[in-house]
């Protein structure tokens, strides 16, 4: 019996996500942000060619099993290298990717499941001048993005996956074997990898840098996302232990978590932590007007603020009703 699995982590740049003198040429509509991937990953190559997205770890994988017994093994898929659409002179102009040679660990088989590892990335689209910690202290050669990723297949079907490390910057989804949004990291750093992200200081130079995942929102906050952000709301940045907001406080602001993880602590103590798509704040604005909750952050994080009364009642009602206590969003 034939069993193909797959594991698919791809990769994009949010909105405001570049820092510094970089993000010029993204303030002056020369590049542009991404949007977010769907929720349901059927067409890679679609988001590929139309530079939805800037690179794809796809790790698939097949095992053999007879009588019970793993037989045989094998890699399918591969790394897929996006481009970088801009404008220059009124003109556009792709700048391709430049792909790193996909690392591919030894599969560690046991009696009834195999293991197997997928390491793809390489050089962003478009070349970059930056200062790097090292002589000449110039590079004009674009960072350098990558994911690892795992996937475990067992003999009786089933599968599990592990997002290994990745690069701290864009940020990466990552999809299991039916296509759906399964996980996403939680923290994105762009001025240091920026900085620092060199050969040596990858999975090519045998260095990994592992990474925070967090769970996906649900369908309803990734609807109320699309909203906020097309507010165009201020951000608010944190930095960790500081606190978005304390409980038994007056409040009157929605919030969305762009970037960062934000603990949610009643009474002192922690109850819940969130990650990037949570919608935050909502009980205060349909209940008494005190937060319920305090929100401190876990990491450095960017926060979306909106004026409540911009977002719908019946859908602030609904999106509390669904909350499985104690529920992210009460604050």
């Amino acid at each position: 019996m034939w069993i193909e699995k797959s594991v698919t982590s791809v990769s994009w740049i949010p909105r405001d996500a570049i820092e510094g003198i970089a993000r010029v040429p993204f303030d002056l509509g020369v590049a542009s942000y991404d949007l977010p991937p769907p929720d349901h990953l059927t067409d890679l190559d679609g988001l590929l060619t139309s530079s939805s997205v800037r690179f794809a770890n796809e790790l698939r994988a097949f095992i053999e099993v007879e009588d019970g017994r793993i037989t045989g093994h094998g890699y399918l898929g591969g790394g897929h290298m996006g481009h970088t659409n801009m404008r220059l002179a009124g003109r556009g102009v792709t700048f391709p990717g430049v792909s790193f040679p996909d690392l591919r660990g030894e599969p560690e088989v046991s009696v009834d499941a195999v293991r197997f590892t997928q390491t793809v990335g390489g050089r962003a689209g478009m070349p970059a001048p930056r200062r790097v910690r090292r002589r000449p202290f110039a590079q004009l050669a674009a960072p350098i993005v990558w994911s690892t990723l795992a996937l475990t297949i067992r003999a009786d079907g089933s599968s599990a996956f592990q997002v290994v490390g990745a690069s701290s910057f864009p940020r990466h989804w990552v999809y299991d074997t039916d296509g759906n949004l399964t996980a996403k990291t939680g923290v994105i750093d762009f001025s240091t990898w920026y900085r620092e992200s060199l050969p040596e200081r990858s999975p090519w130079g045998d260095e990994e840098s592992p990474v925070i995942v967090t769970a996906v929102e649900s369908a309803l906050e990734r609807q109320l996302s699309t909203i906020i952000i097309g507010s165009d709301p201020p951000f608010r940045r944190l930095r960790p232990g500081q606190a978005l907001v304390e409980q038994g406080e007056r409040g009157a602001e929605l919030f969305l978590l762009f970037d960062g993880i934000l603990a949610v602590e009643r009474d002192g103590q922690t109850v819940v932590e969130v990650g990037p798509g949570a919608i935050l704040g909502e009980m205060a604005l349909l209940d008494s007007g005190r937060r319920t909750a305090t929100l401190r952050a876990v990491t450095p994080c960017r926060v979306a603020v909106v004026p409540g009364d911009r977002i719908d009642r019946a859908a602030l009602a609904d999106l509390a009703r669904h909350r499985r206590p104690p529920g992210p969003g009460e604050a």
